[in-house]
């Protein structure tokens, strides 16, 4: 057999490389004498959909305010194929949510259930033309939407922020309120693969929020989002329970799985990193429900910018390792840019991104996160199998995907002050390499037969 090469992509601390190629290695009929990583694709898992980021208002503004040449850079940098990120899938949100420029409503009118007033004119300033944008550039996006809080006029606290919950005589109007935004997005020429039930149903928020129990969303899945989806023609979307952090998903997509009228309509359990880790609760509800599928759906660096700082990138790529993983077919980042104060966002919870944007120098900043990100979403394509990866040191963190065409893509972190010399094992081939500090590469070569 003639030797295999490995393409090597890196991004390391304190050096130039940033998704940059090294020189290749090979495979040798040799026998391991470091840290080895063993690869076998015989032993495959779940399929990726994706990965992407957020089209929030507060990024499609800041897009705005970059000049043209530097909007269209960013936009080939995350959505181009073949030279960017070659992202595949995208969140925007109904109605306003606090990474906006203020509450706004498509309906605002009080008592309005026929949706008369209905209207995507405020999204149509910014969020719709960079929609446009990044479905042009990547040939086609799996976009869904979640809403943080329905129109004031449907809650019980009257206002869009600070909690309150839907009011019960409006269980039907909201339901056909997500069928009327996705067929006025459809008018754009913007079709969506998926919804959420709502953002974060256990947080009364000093912004837009709303809340649901496990049971009253089950409820509302069941007997009016779900049946009016179908009645509408539009059962097609995955719809996603919880959307909310990984602590609470086992017990609360079980009241609705439980329920198999409710069920029925859902496609999978959408899922954030904002309290603490609790990677296993992923495993634990695959395991219980194997038909069901896990959707990272949001995850940013909270606290202000961030700007520069390497722990960002090795925070997403430590929660991209561990999700993926375990069983999630779908990683989705929060804010695809945001200004160097880490907004705009209309009260004040400001935080970081991949990109930052000088605002005032018309500057796009490429951060740690933005290099981390590209490791998977470059190289692990939609339609990719996660295969069997075991390795004998814990200085290195793994992932490993089997691609459409044919191509294998390792990803290897290591998040340690030394550099760690490690084999590459593939049936009776071995393939030597070196993890600098603080690094994440991914390694590359075509499947063969061993």
């Amino acid at each position: 057999m003639s030797r295999q090469i490995v393409h090597i992509s890196l991004t390391a601390k304190d050096t130039p490389a940033r998704l940059s190629e090294q020189p290749p290695v090979f495979f040798e009929a040799s026998r391991p004498d470091t840290p080895t990583i063993t690869i076998d694709p015989r032993k495959r898992f779940q399929k990726m959909e994706g990965f992407g980021g957020a089209f929030t208002e507060a990024a499609a503004v800041t897009w705005q305010k970059l000049p043209a040449e530097k909007q269209a850079e960013v936009m080939r940098a995350y959505f181009d194929p073949e030279n960017g990120l070659g992202y595949s899938m995208g969140r925007t949100h109904i109605n306003s949510c606090d990474f906006a420029l203020g509450n706004y409503a498509h309906d605002a009118v009080d008592g309005d259930f026929a949706l008369q007033h209905f209207s995507l004119a405020r999204d149509r300033a910014a969020i719709v033309p960079m929609l446009k944008e990044a479905l042009r550039l990547s040939g086609g996006l799996k976009l869904f939407a979640s809403p943080w809080s329905p129109p004031a006029w449907m809650k019980t606290n009257k206002q869009m922020n600070g909690g309150g919950r839907l009011l019960p005589e409006c269980r039907d109007v909201w339901a056909r309120y997500y069928c009327r935004y996705i067929r006025e997005y459809e008018k754009e020429g913007i079709p969506f693969w998926g919804l959420t039930v709502q953002n974060e149903p256990e947080a009364s928020q000093s912004w837009d929020s709303c809340l649901y129990s496990a049971e009253e969303e089950r409820d509302f899945v069941r007997d009016y989002l779900g049946p009016t989806l179908r009645k509408e023609g539009l059962d097609h979307l995955k719809l996603m329970i919880w959307d909310h952090n990984r602590d609470g998903i086992y017990e609360r997509a079980r009241v609705v799985y439980d329920d198999p009228q409710a069920a029925q309509y859902v496609w999978g359990a959408a899922f954030h990193w904002y309290m603490g880790d609790h990677f296993d609760n992923l495993t634990a509800l695959h395991e219980a429900f194997p038909d069901k599928r896990l959707l990272f759906s949001e995850g940013c660096q909270e606290g202000g910018p961030h700007t520069g700082e390497w722990t960002v990138g090795e925070r997403y790529g430590r929660s991209l390792i561990n999700d993926l993983n375990r069983w999630t077919v779908a990683w989705v980042d929060w804010n695809l840019m945001l200004d160097a104060s880490g907004g705009p966002n209309h009260v004040g919870n400001y935080c970081s991104a991949p990109i930052l944007v000088d605002t005032q120098a018309g500057l796009p900043l490429y951060q740690s996160s933005f290099y981390y990100l590209g490791h998977f979403s470059r190289y692990i394509r939609p339609g990719a199998e996660r295969i069997l990866h075991a390795g004998t040191t814990d200085a290195l963190e793994t992932t490993a995907f089997l691609n459409p065409d044919g191509v294998i893509a390792v990803v290897v972190m290591n998040r340690t002050e030394q550099a760690v010399p490690f084999t590459l094992r593939y049936h009776d081939r071995a393939a030597r390499t070196i993890s600098p500090p603080h690094s994440i590469m991914t390694l590359r070569f075509a499947n063969f037969s061993g």
